[in-house]
């Protein structure tokens, strides 16, 4: 499950610590440290995407209006173009420029804004196949086989159920799929490095400890009625565990899962006080929450953790199942993004500050803490999303 990081070995950082609960006084410099009421795009968060994916800052605005198309006309395309729908993603030119594209199996009306694109698989019959892939992990009908099978999702770029494997694993990939019963033409076998790992030890934005013994991080602040708290993942903790933050008693895991799902949330005293705010480790600036609007495939977005602190990346693959040595988990979004040992929980936000999830684990390297040294093409870094965590544990989220 989650490998825990021994106190001895691992001191907290206070300097880094900036939690989303604590006291009043810890936190009166974040007011100041925000960015200011009505921004549309926090400046720091601008600058990481420059950094880490490239965008040149004429570039910034022309994303931005790609995102909302996207945003605005996915569910319009899915209802317009019906059985012929095959998904949609946000791509970049080889000139910078970014496009919604829309795919489709074939002719219908054309979606305002978005690059029409004629594929083989529609979107309901990758499903189908991914939900065979998901029957037998389900059925455990021979663990043997999924030995060396990551992951698997429906991946609307190139039309097909991906499956992760490991080197050597493709034989087994092979009669996993064949067991199945799924289409193999819709099936596509992507090769990566390292081991899929939950990636306990961590702060979400802001580091606690768990039953004083492992790291996690703080996700989102929210509220339940008139409790106060924060998600994180499931791996993290059980039900009851202790919670500690800038090393006092704050609270305890509520509810959690882990295996299936990844998500926890856990309840803090009336007295700490919730901030819509995530920390930038980079800046050590707070980006302020203000929704969770789910973005899309190709979208960008960055994440706070306490291992490797503050970095971006996109979004490359939805509704992801990921086969964790203890058990798989259902519905993971898959990116890019560098993350490592500690960052579990973390939080996920745009730069238009649309929560996303927390993290949750990814594929990392034969005796390495984290994944940063691959190339962000063979990255896997998974999170659970946050409106799931909301609706099933009746939360409210905390916005800046």
């Amino acid at each position: 499950m989650s490998v825990s990081q021994s106190l001895a070995f691992a001191p907290l950082k206070r300097a880094a610590l900036a939690s989303i609960v604590t006291t009043a006084v810890a936190f009166a410099s974040i007011g100041a440290a925000a960015a200011a009421p009505g921004d549309d795009f926090d400046p720091q968060l601008k600058f990481a995407m420059q950094r880490d994916l490239g965008i040149f800052p004429h570039q910034i605005a022309q994303y931005l209006q790609t995102e909302r198309t996207a945003q605005a006309q996915e569910a319009q395309a899915a209802r317009q173009l019906g059985h012929r729908f095959a998904g949609s993603w946000i791509e970049r030119k080889a000139d910078g420029s970014f496009q919604f594209v829309v795919a489709t199996t074939g002719a219908g009306a054309a979606v305002p804004g978005a690059e029409m694109r004629r594929v083989r698989h529609s979107l309901a019959a990758l499903e189908a196949a991914k939900s065979r892939l998901d029957s037998v992990q389900k059925r455990a009908l021979d663990w043997k086989m999924l030995r060396g099978v990551q992951s698997w999702h429906v991946d609307p770029v190139t039309n097909s159920v991906v499956v992760n494997i490991e080197p050597d694993a493709t034989a087994d990939a092979v009669d996993f799929v064949a067991v199945s019963g799924a289409d193999p033409s819709t099936v596509r076998f992507n090769t990566v490095p390292g081991k899929v790992q939950p990636l306990a030890n961590i702060v979400g934005g802001y580091e606690y400890i768990v039953n004083n013994s492992s790291y996690c991080s703080v996700g989102f602040s929210v509220t339940r009625g008139t409790q106060k708290g924060f998600v994180t993942a499931g791996h993290c903790g059980n039900v009851g565990a202790s919670v500690n933050v800038e090393g006092q008693y704050v609270g305890s895991f509520q509810a959690s899962r882990f295996p299936t799902n990844d998500r926890a949330w856990v309840s803090v005293g009336s007295t700490h006080r919730l901030y819509g705010l995530v920390y930038n480790y980079s800046s050590r600036t707070y980006p302020r929450v203000a929704g969770s609007t789910e973005a899309g495939i190709g979208a960008s977005l960055c994440r706070s953790g306490r291992t490797t602190g503050w970095k971006c990346g996109s979004i490359t693959a939805k509704n992801v199942t990921v086969n964790y040595s203890v058990g798989a988990v259902y519905g993971l979004t898959q990116t890019n993004v560098c993350t490592g040992r500690g960052d579990s929980g973390g939080s996920w936000i745009t730069g238009s500050g649309q929560a996303q999830g927390v993290t949750s684990g990814g594929n990392l390297p034969a005796g390495s803490n984290d994944n940063c040294s691959l190339s962000s093409s063979q990255r896997q870094t998974y999170f659970e999303r946050l409106n799931p965590i909301l609706s099933a544990y009746g939360l409210t989220l905390v916005r800046g």
